[in-house]
């Protein structure tokens, strides 16, 4: 089965696969880029340079599983590629952004906890799945809100072919995990908490140091201050369907069905959450 999974998966990869070369740059309309959303999107490209990072734990977990080491390696590459063409944007549309500075910065300021060899944080491989399946379903969410709310049209590109890769990458992991839940015997409740709590985890040093290397300048590292600019600026951006379908994603990598009554309750209380967090930080910012 996960050898099927693979093939199937590399071979998508390789039909989906896209460049630098395809993207419009000689459209690049630079009046257009708005300056909050310039600045979300720097912070952006530093977190997906990273993933190399992540592929790395992801090997030491599934030390076992060459299969999906070649996976986590091919996903990381695509990865990095998305970090690349945002920085490149971000770079032309701001001449005085310097990514490759910024990600020395970021480095130095972020790492990834310290974990043990060969061991999940989230307590299990279908755990990890688990965690992997929310970060795609964010980040699809993510770029999707992006090209929709932005009138520069090579950023526009360049998000739905990332929120495109990303929602593939949802969708590989959530089929992989199929197999280590026969094994592993996570249930559905084990598998919601640790959804939770990795939606949670959003709101640690990542995204707020990531922020503050691309554009901080030579502030010192405020955590809180970097945080909310990121978060007031990002969350913004969302609209509700885009959070219903993140729901519904998120649902779906937990084992309840997205069509039940209740998961409606869960989309209109998320909605909610995401609106008053974002008055929030408009009335703290004000």
């Amino acid at each position: 089965m996960r050898h099927r999974i693979t093939v199937t998966w590399l071979s998508k990869m390789a039909q989906n696969h896209w460049t630098l070369d395809d993207v419009p740059w000689d459209r690049l309309a630079p009046a257009e880029a708005d300056r909050d959303l310039v600045a979300v999107i720097k912070a952006a490209a530093l977190v997906e340079y990273n993933a190399e990072s992540y592929a790395a734990y992801l090997g030491r977990v599934f030390a076992d599983d060459r299969r999906f080491q070649d996976i986590a390696r091919e996903w990381a590459a695509e990865e990095v590629q998305h970090g690349v063409a945002l920085g490149r944007w971000a770079s032309l549309v701001d001449p005085g952004f310097d990514f490759d500075a910024a990600v020395r910065r970021f480095r130095d300021l972020y790492q990834l906890p310290p974990t043990p060899e060969r061991r999940s944080v989230r307590g299990s491989c279908s755990g990890e799945l688990v965690a992997r399946c929310m970060v795609e379903t964010g980040t699809s969410s993510f770029y999707s809100a992006i090209a929709e709310a932005t009138r520069e049209p090579v950023l526009r590109f360049v998000c739905q072919r990332i929120a495109a890769d990303e929602y593939r990458h949802y969708k590989l992991f959530l089929t992989y995990m199929k197999p280590y839940l026969d094994r592993e015997k996570v249930s559905r409740v084990e598998r919601a908490w640790i959804g939770v709590k990795r939606v949670l985890e959003t709101q640690d040093d990542e995204l707020a140091c990531a922020y503050h290397a691309a554009n901080g300048g030579a502030e010192p590292y405020d955590r809180k201050r970097a945080a909310q600019a990121y978060e007031r600026r990002a969350f913004g951006l969302y609209r509700r369907h885009h959070i219903e379908r993140a729901v519904g994603m998120a649902l779906k990598a937990w084992g309840f069905s997205p069509q039940s009554r209740w998961a409606g309750l869960v989309r209109r209380a998320a909605w909610w959450l995401v609106g008053s967090r974002v008055g929030r930080l408009e009335r703290q910012a004000a």
